[in-house]
């Protein structure tokens, strides 16, 4: 309906100015799931509670249908329409009625397929059932075809619906979301069900966020994802869009995304943690993962994570991409991304290796890229490395398992592990090799869904004396060469070093951490409820779930009294002394102690004291009576510092130089 505003100008008359009038739109084509039910002889039928009940002005009358799951009702506009606002009723023959509808979502698409469809509201709240319950509508983009899909799992059971809105096609410049979480919406050709995770089905996404201001889509594949996560009832998947692009901005330009369900973490957080501690050992590289609420084919999935395929790209695993014809060195030779999988005999491309019969699946050449020269190369290259962990010379600098193991990444992938206290860390471990370097690299970190105190088998952790990796699962003969590395003491002394060293610049500090667990729960809050408003597991037992805790806030509370007293326990574990972490010296004449470069610098000195500054091993490199500022030249490694005064009262810091 077209009408007029009239505005005073500024010279005190007044003029039209056209605009758009929301009204109520009429049925004239009414669309949707035909087959209902006859509740008085329980068979189907055509001509009660037909699709037509549901706008025929009569709250008595309803719409239900025949099937459970993926039923709906809606309309033809005939041309695209503003939809700006939706009235709807449940039917009040039963008593649940108003709960039936929990979960419900309108949406509104150009398609008659509805291929590209987007949610413009979800029923989150319990409807009235004398009257009609009004929702207003704040889209930018006009729709032709609208409807309303049924609860996840339900009968499409609704006494009256009412769309209101205007004539025209719009513009993407404004989409609700349904919670404050970007929404992710999925439709597969013909509504196709996704019952593999070898085969796509194809389909089309859109992702709206940043308050609905921003909005993409795609066509894509999509398949399952997961090996024992696959029976779960909440299924991850991959998806595969059609064109590469930078989603959400994120870092790597591709086509290849994942969606991880975290059915049995509660917390729907853990896997984001473990990828905050990741960056926080400064990794080379961490997968991307943000929350969002999913929408699959019409229905609420819950809340997932939006993560990289861990995959050899630029912005993901920058290793030297390689072609068929690179058969010989030094093209062979790399790059390689490989996973030590306890499921690498499931799939197509994978070994096992010689000495200790690790399945190792080879990720990149890819299974259908891959030549035979360069599998036995991968292959042959991770029998020399195993070959050198556990000879008998394995601690040589020259050619022990140095030449083929990288330190430092294993080290930051260890602490990663035993922190978030993942037992899964060494049942699944990715590696990748450069081109020309003989050492494999350990990364990306992946799979967390057990950490955090989510695991019966080790619960509690923080009272067990080893690491986690000595009672979590492995693939076979893994965490042997773990534990081989680390009977190195050199390498331990440096897992100590690396440990100190983001313990004292602040980076991995109790406080820290909570507070991300902190911002996750707030982030989460919203779409959390939703999703255990679709799942309802908060009171029980689901995969290797220890403690049903029975609230999101109290699994949250259980991860963050995980975190404080895992902090602690690898402080003793691995000596570090946080009460001697003081930047200045009370009662020293407020003595500080900073690092500059290479250097260890001790200032504010105004009285004599004796000062000495040692390393990890014990070596002393510093030790006189000064009475001034000094500096003293270190390499890379911690270092205690220790000032005493002239009655023999003794302080004592520590720092951490890693120029």
């Amino acid at each position: 309906m077209t009408g007029f505003l009239f505005l005073l100008s500024a010279g005190g008359g007044i003029f039209p100015v056209k605009s758009q009038i929301s009204e109520k739109l009429p049925a004239t084509t009414i669309i949707g799931t035909e087959i209902s039910i006859d509740y008085e002889d329980n068979s189907p039928s055509t001509t009660l509670n037909t699709i037509a009940d549901a706008f025929d002005d009569d709250l008595e009358t309803y719409f239900s249908s025949y099937e459970k799951g993926g039923t709906w009702v809606g309309l033809d506009l005939g041309e695209a329409h503003i939809i700006t606002k939706i009235a709807y009723s449940p039917h009040i023959f039963f008593e649940e009625g108003p709960e039936l509808l929990l979960l419900g979502i309108f949406e509104g698409a150009n398609e008659p397929d509805f291929l590209d469809a987007v949610p413009l509201f979800m029923i989150t709240e319990p409807a009235q059932t004398d009257s009609m319950t009004e929702q207003d509508i704040d889209c930018s983009k006009g729709f032709r075809y609208v409807r309303y899909i049924g609860p996840p799992g339900a009968h499409c059971l609704i006494a009256e619906i009412a769309f209101y809105g205007y004539p025209g096609a719009g513009d993407n410049s404004l989409f609700p979301q349904i919670t404050n979480l970007p929404t992710l919406t999925i439709h597969t050709d013909d509504n196709e069900e996704i019952t593999s995770r070898d085969y796509y089905v194809n389909g089309y996404i859109s992702i709206i966020c940043d308050d609905g201001k921003s909005f993409f889509e795609d066509g894509l594949g999509i398949r399952g994802r997961g090996h024992g996560s696959w029976v779960f009832p909440k299924k991850s998947f991959r998806i595969k869009l059609f064109n590469k692009v930078n989603l959400l901005g994120f870092p790597a330009k591709e086509r290849n995304w994942t969606l991880i369900s975290n059915y049995g973490d509660k917390t729907l957080m853990r896997n984001l943690l473990a990828f905050d501690l990741s960056k926080r050992f400064e990794m080379t590289y961490t997968s991307v993962g943000i929350p969002v609420d999913v929408v699959l084919n019409g229905e609420y999935h819950g809340t997932y994570n939006l993560c990289d395929q861990l995959e050899v790209a630029r912005g993901r695993v920058d290793v030297q991409e390689m072609s068929p014809d690179d058969n010989m060195p030094p093209e062979v030779t790399g790059g390689y991304l490989i996973e030590v999988d306890a499921y690498a005999p499931d799939e197509d491309v994978w070994f096992e290796s010689a000495f200790k019969h690790t399945p190792v699946r080879i990720r990149y050449p890819k299974g259908d890229e891959i030549t035979v020269g360069q599998y036995a190369y991968i292959r042959d290259h991770y029998n020399k490395m195993e070959d050198a962990v556990f000879a008998a010379d394995f601690r040589d600098p020259v050619n022990g398992f140095r030449k083929y193991v990288d330190p430092e990444s294993f080290i930051r992938h260890f602490l990663v592990g035993e922190i978030s206290g993942n037992t899964d860390t060494y049942w699944s471990v990715y590696m990748y090799k450069e081109r020309d370097e003989d050492v494999f690299r350990f990364g990306p970190v992946w799979d967390f869904d057990l950490a955090y105190e989510n695991d019966r088998r080790t619960y509690p952790i923080n009272e067990h004396t080893q690491w986690v990796f000595h009672h979590g699962s492995s693939a076979p003969g893994f965490h042997n060469l773990v534990d081989q590395l680390l009977v190195d003491e050199a390498l331990f002394n440096r897992v100590k070093e690396v440990y100190a060293g983001y313990r004292c610049s602040g980076m991995i500090t109790k406080e820290a951490l909570l507070q991300v667990v902190d911002d996750y729960a707030l982030e989460l809050d919203r779409s959390q409820q939703l999703n255990f408003m679709r799942w309802k597991i908060l009171n029980s037992l689901v995969h290797l779930n220890p403690v049903v805790f029975g609230s999101y806030e109290e699994e949250v509370n259980n991860v963050k009294r995980y975190i404080s007293e895992r902090i602690d326990w690898m402080d003793r574990k691995l000596d570090y002394l946080s009460s001697g972490n003081e930047p200045f010296f009370p009662g020293f004449s407020n003595i500080r102690v900073y690092v500059k470069g290479n250097t260890i610098c001790i200032q504010s000195v105004s009285e004599p004291v004796h000062c000495s500054v040692v390393d990890m091993t014990g070596r002393v490199l510093f030790s006189k009576s000064v009475s001034n500022n000094v500096s003293v030249p270190v390499s890379k490694g911690l270092y205690f510092i220790m000032i005493t005064d002239a009655g023999g009262n003794m302080k004592v810091a520590k720092c951490f130089v890693n120029y």
